[in-house]
């Protein structure tokens, strides 16, 4: 049966147009999307902000774990939790120096390090996939876009 506006509610309403029109409410929707596309095909156990961490203690290698978490967009005790998984898995070591114990440097592993070789693959996979439909120009000036959005986010809620 046909409901208001001739919206059949057996087949899935669409969202009222007042959430389309907030903002959080798409980039939920976005993040969402994001999430279901990178487990089924990018990697279903190594999670993005895992595959992050590992991006940047590549670029990084020996940075003391504290200093991080803010590379990455992650609160202490994300970055705590996440680097302990990584370690678990085998894919990152944490040594501590001579000269101050307290620091935990964080170094990939030969499993990591192959880990985000393969996952970098598939992730630049679906970062085309992401971007089809876009000429180069066009996914620059997206990406510019969302990252002024999201550093304007950010702001609103920094101390």
């Amino acid at each position: 049966m046909a409901g208001r506006a001739g919206i059949d509610p057996s087949k899935g309403l669409p969202p009222p147009e007042e959430l389309l029109a907030a903002p959080g409410y798409v980039a939920r929707r976005m993040h969402q999307a994001y999430t279901a596309a990178w487990v089924r095909l990018v990697d279903p156990v190594l999670t993005g902000p895992q595959f992050a961490v590992l991006t940047a203690v590549n670029a990084y290698p020996g940075v003391e774990q504290g200093s991080l978490g803010s590379s990455v967009a992650l609160d202490r005790s994300t970055m705590a939790s996440i680097v302990r998984r990584l370690e678990d898995r085998g894919l990152i070591v944490r040594e501590r120096p001579a000269d101050d114990g307290r620091k935990r440097l964080l170094r990939l592993t030969p499993e990591g390090e192959a880990t985000l070789r393969e996952t970098d693959r598939r992730a630049r996979d679906l970062d085309k996939l992401l971007m089809q439909g876009y000429d180069r120009a066009e996914q620059v000036a997206l990406l510019r876009r969302l990252t002024a959005l999201t550093e304007h986010w950010e702001g609103l809620v920094d101390d």
